[in-house]
């Protein structure tokens, strides 16, 4: 069974993200990247239907972010990653989030894997 990586990368969103009184008071840049693992019974044709189309990922984080103020990037990224592995092909998912200008000298961020079972 062949395997396959999709990368949805630096996805720029701007939302409500953190627990102090700045953060709450306007959104802010957040840079969000997925990776998914796929598995497929066999090399998929050249064909969209084949595959996961990494554009319900991409619509799906945008609607997540526009739903509600998220305290942590952890909350974040679990819920980018359950949202990937709702497609049964996705069996392992890397999820990164960067906040890029809550200091001046640093970037915050998050990681997480998720897979299956």
């Amino acid at each position: 069974m062949p395997d396959y990586r999709i990368a949805l990368e630096n996805l720029e969103l701007n939302m409500g993200l953190g627990i102090h009184a700045e953060e709450r008071a306007a959104p802010q840049r957040v840079v969000v990247s997925v990776w998914m693992d796929c598995r497929y019974a066999a090399a998929p044709p050249d064909d969209i239907a084949a595959v996961v189309d990494y554009d319900f990922l991409r619509a799906g984080i945008r609607d997540l972010v526009a739903a509600r103020h998220f305290d942590l990037q952890e909350t974040l990224v679990d819920a980018v990653a359950a949202l990937a592995l709702a497609d049964p092909r996705v069996w392992r998912v890397r999820v990164r989030s960067v906040k890029p200008a809550i200091y001046p000298d640093a970037q915050i961020g998050c990681e997480i894997e998720r897979q299956r079972g």
